[in-house]
């Protein structure tokens, strides 16, 4: 037994009882919330599907778009007939609006019985413990100076799940919350990692996601960097596929592109690049770190020295003091470098962030036009490079099959999701698949 199961083993002593957990956000967020679950099965806990069968439920929420407080308060407000009906039910808030608005939420929302902030995870058991004690419990302090050492909790893990390499930022985006959310940058040790990602083989497992706020920061207490991390997961594991997220355009370089390519076999050939604006001024207002041309240069030279590698981006639009003329940089900068997906939005002030209090805040009109006019160009872009995968056979890694159609679902090295014709047998094997429609995310084929 590890040294988490053993210190909550003395948690695990009430009854079966049904747990609801409801999650919002990033990848990050699910990967909590499969840690939540995973350490509430010690106490005999069990997943439910709806929060009618639930006996403990909670909300794991997220704060980068806008009015996440708004979110919290009325998803916990149509929960108030249940604690009606069962006054036993417990009600908690985890994530990064409860990072953010700590004891707030208890005064707010009296419904809520415990409050606990993103490094207060792996107490989970003992803070739901008080709280069917009757407590109202409220744990949200970062523990900066504490060795960033947890297992990797996955109940099924499936083909692919996810393993987290860093938590925090020491960035500050000075439009991005996730510095008072999620504290400042640690790293895991590569040992540690080495470990989990091998008995996760062990378990039926093909192939891992590296997550963190910025992945490619990544500092081992050994002094090894993030292309050593890749490199020996690939040299001294047995795992299949290795991808990772986020990662930081002003920490992406030649050396880790290289080792990218050497162990390309192992390691996929997508690459999450955000750029977030396309003109320099606007950049450096955001504390971005590189500029427009340094940008472009960084994503030619990852498409030269990985031949047919694809980019995906984040985008923010609307971004105060943002002109017509800097946002058309923006606009101009798709036509630079061939993103076959991105993920953008409309700026929305965050607390505690210093572009909140900058002046020139742009009119949500103004904010949606613009949002609206760069999906318009994207969408016209992404689907003339999708059409390049029409007629080619490609490797997909087999995650689902669907009975009632006999389709089976899995993604190429290049994340794309494909769909083709199968059976069940088929799941975790790699296979070649033809591809016979392409579009921008989705393509649908047939066996090879």
């Amino acid at each position: 037994m590890s040294q988490l199961s053993q210190k909550n083993a003395s948690f695990a002593k009430q009854e079966k009882a049904g747990v609801f957990i409801s999650t919002y956000g990033c990848q990050m967020n699910v990967n909590d919330s499969e840690r939540m679950l995973s350490l509430l099965e010690m106490m005999n806990y069990t997943p439910v599907a709806s929060p009618e069968q639930a006996s403990l439920i909670i909300v794991n929420s997220c704060s980068i778009r806008e009015k996440p407080v708004h979110k919290v308060h009325s998803e916990v407000g149509r929960y108030r007939k249940l604690k009606d009906r069962n006054p036993q039910l417990k009600i908690g808030v985890g994530g990064c609006v409860a990072q953010q608005e700590k004891g707030r939420l208890m005064k707010d929302v009296p419904l809520i019985d415990f409050v606990f902030g993103t490094d207060a995870i792996d107490e989970l058991p003992e803070i739901v413990s008080k709280a069917l004690q009757g407590e109202n419990v409220v744990q949200t302090k970062f523990e900066h100076q504490k060795p960033y050492h947890i297992e990797t909790l996955v109940r099924n893990p499936g083909v692919s799940t996810f393993v987290n390499i860093t938590k925090g930022c020491d960035n500050f985006c000075t439009f991005c919350v996730v510095p008072f959310t999620r504290g400042r940058e640690r790293s895991r040790p590569m040992s540690q990692l080495v470990d989990d990602v091998a008995r996760l083989v062990d378990r039926g497992v093909k192939e891992v996601t590296l997550l963190g706020q910025n992945v490619n920061s990544y500092t081992s207490d050994c002094g090894a960097r993030f292309g050593d991390l890749l490199k020996t997961l690939a040299e001294k594991t047995a795992i299949e596929r290795i991808r990772f997220t986020t990662s930081h355009p002003k920490d992406f370089n030649r050396e880790l592109v290289d080792i990218m390519q050497a162990y390309r076999h192992k390691i996929m050939d997508y690459i999450h690049l955000p750029f977030q604006s396309g003109n320099s001024e606007v950049l450096e207002r955001m504390n971005r770190g590189y500029t427009r041309e340094e940008y472009i240069e960084k994503a030619h030279m990852i498409l030269e020295r990985m031949p047919g590698s694809v980019l995906s981006t984040d985008i923010i639009v609307g971004f105060p003091g943002e002109t017509r003329k800097q946002f058309e940089d923006t606009l101009s900068l798709l036509d630079e470098v061939p993103y076959e997906s991105l993920y953008a939005f409309a700026y929305s002030p965050r607390p505690f962030t210093k572009a909140a209090r900058f002046e020139e805040q742009l009119s949500e009109e103004e904010k949606s036009e613009r949002l609206r006019e760069l999906l318009d160009k994207h969408n016209e872009i992404a689907f003339k490079l999708a059409k390049k995968y029409e007629e080619k056979e490609m490797d997909v890694l087999v995650e689902e099959y669907h009975a009632e159609n006999s389709k089976c679902f899995g993604r190429s090295t290049q994340n794309k999701s494909v769909h083709f014709k199968g059976s069940e047998d088929l799941i975790g094997k790699t296979v070649k698949v033809k591809i016979k429609e392409a579009f921008p995310v989705t393509l649908r084929g047939e066996l090879a």
